[in-house]
């Protein structure tokens, strides 16, 4: 009787072990939670920092899954919900180090098939090759980048330019959503003098208000203008998207000196 009860109770914690909170990488079972202690040589700050990655189940699925970044589940879930990735779209990635993003977007567009989609990302940093991706090592700001990406693109346009840019930070909340703000702007113009008409528009932006200007050329080139934050996007971080779908094409505003 003792052996069975042992056995029972056995099974009873094997059963409790396994459940953990739904959804998500990870979902279905408890994580354990690592603790790391501050060395002599490690700070305070990387010290939370190397806790937090431990701790990531979206570090540890990208891990498993062979994706380079667990950055590639912010699209993913974003597509998942706004349906944005076809198969034959051609799509740009902007600051696409380490490739996260058009990695994702590669497999939904099915790039490697013979009548598949394009995916090119532009970077200034190096990212390993990708199957079905071609990779530019430039500043997307440089002269002659823009012009560069659409000699690549078939057709001379894209159906969608994602943005997952992000400036340098000084540590000053103020100057740092300006310089993010301002790849945005960049970034959307971009879009707007390259996309298809019905293309789509993804960027990240900083909470804070996206500023006036984007959201106006936007709201006048695409039909639908929203920000969204998709669970693999850090809950304390003031990082936000901007999602603009349905383009119209360029909207040509008047000049008020002309008769």
């Amino acid at each position: 009787m003792r052996r069975q009860r042992r056995a029972s109770q056995s099974g009873t914690m094997a059963k409790k072990a396994k459940t953990g909170s739904a959804g998500g990488p990870g979902g279905g079972q408890r994580q354990l939670r690592v603790r790391v202690k501050t060395a002599r040589k490690r700070s305070v700050s990387s010290a939370r920092w190397l806790e937090r990655q431990l701790n990531d189940p979206y570090v540890a699925a990208a891990k498993s899954e062979g994706m380079r970044s667990r950055a590639a589940y912010k699209l993913k879930e974003i597509d998942d919900k706004y349906r944005l990735l076809k198969p034959g779209m051609r799509v740009v990635d902007l600051g696409a180090a380490p490739g996260g993003w058009s990695q994702i977007a590669a497999e939904k567009v099915r790039a490697l098939a013979p009548d598949g989609g394009q995916v090119i990302g532009i970077d200034y940093l190096d990212v390993d090759p990708l199957p079905g991706v071609t990779l530019l090592k430039l500043d997307f700001t440089d002269e002659g980048a823009e012009d560069r990406l659409k000699s690549l693109l078939r057709g001379g346009q894209a159906d969608l330019v994602l943005s997952d840019m992000a400036a340098p930070t000084v540590g000053h909340t103020r100057t740092d959503h300006l310089r993010i703000m301002g790849l945005a702007e960049t970034a959307a113009h971009f879009a707007v003098d390259v996309l298809a008409p019905g293309g789509a528009f993804l960027c990240k932006v900083f909470q804070g208000g996206t500023e006036r200007e984007l959201l106006d050329l936007l709201k006048q080139s695409f039909s639908v203008v929203r920000h969204v934050k998709p669970p693999a996007s850090r809950a304390e971080s003031a990082e936000l998207y901007v999602l603009a779908t349905g383009f119209k094409g360029r909207c040509v505003v008047a000049n008020d000196d002309e008769d």
